[in-house]
């Protein structure tokens, strides 16, 4: 490449000013701001951060949280595995069909997705309406305004988001690996658990950090079919603020859930990197 002549460095910091002064207006100061916020509402101290530490309804939800987005997580890469692992091996008009039908929730606002299940998952719905005609019940089952309904809510928001990087991650498993294993011998089965899937765990590891930090911060789909019962902790914060004015908790239990996501993501890179670095991945 050729040397950047000195007279061209200034329209090249030009170039690239905006995008630090972005970062410093739109994520940086309002994160001070909240910190802020948690230090010194409604008095200097740490009090608000020693009630996260000695609450236990705060304690309960951060649980309930990691409870919930971990189950959607597992739940999640898992239909979205079998999902990716069906376009992979299907013809070209199949890869159409299903590529159609990943893409087609984005096209729906959150809001009516959740406003759906709600219809379909209440006592008197579809759902349970099916189980009542069918025989499977003799009353209705409880499935909205509990974790149970949040959870299927939060499935199938996010099971797109999983597709996607394991749509990518299958598409670069080289289909000679794949002969050569079946050539020798091994089963269609040991061929997926002994070569494919460790082939594409890096896709695992993305997609399942793409659901847990998104589902971390979930708040329309478990407040509407949670119904109040299964508050998770973006829906507290909500509380704290905008219902009790107690921004200064409010303010903290964000600055938790920011370190949280931050944690999440750093070992889930780190995870992928280890991966790649021991070679159980095509670079």
């Amino acid at each position: 490449m050729r040397a950047v002549s000195q007279g061209s460095l200034p329209v090249l910091l030009l170039l690239v000013l905006p995008l630090p002064l972005l970062i410093l207006a739109g994520y940086l100061l309002p994160t001070l701001g909240v910190l802020g916020w948690s230090l010194s509402l409604p008095q200097p101290g740490l009090q608000n951060y020693a009630a996260i530490v000695d609450n236990a309804n705060i304690q309960a939800v951060i649980w309930r949280t990691l409870r919930i987005c971990l189950l959607t997580t597992l739940i999640s890469v898992a239909i979205a595995y079998l999902i990716a692992y069906r376009w992979r091996f299907a013809s070209p008009r199949g890869r159409q069909f299903i590529e159609l039908f990943v893409l087609l929730p984005f096209w729906l606002s959150m809001l009516i997705r959740a406003f759906a299940w709600l219809v379909l998952l209440r006592n008197d719905g579809l759902v349970n309406q099916g189980l009542l005609a069918t025989g499977l019940v003799d009353s209705p089952l409880t499935l909205v305004r509990n974790e149970l309904g949040a959870l299927i809510g939060m499935v199938h928001f996010m099971v797109p988001y999983a597709v996607l990087p394991l749509l990518s991650s299958l598409r670069q498993v080289d289909d000679s690996l794949l002969w050569a294993s079946s050539s020798l011998g091994a089963s269609r089965w040991q061929t997926l658990r002994d070569v494919f899937l460790p082939l594409t765990l890096p896709g695992v590891a993305a997609a399942s950090a793409i659901v847990f930090v998104f589902s971390l911060g979930c708040f329309v789909t478990p407040a509407l079919l949670g119904g109040g019962r299964a508050a998770m902790l973006a829906e507290y914060i909500y509380i704290q603020m905008f219902q009790l004015s107690n921004w200064g908790l409010g303010a903290a239990l964000s600055i938790v859930l920011m370190l949280m996501v931050a944690g999440c993501a750093l070992v889930f890179g780190k995870l992928i990197g280890f991966w790649r670095f021991t070679g159980r991945v095509d670079a």
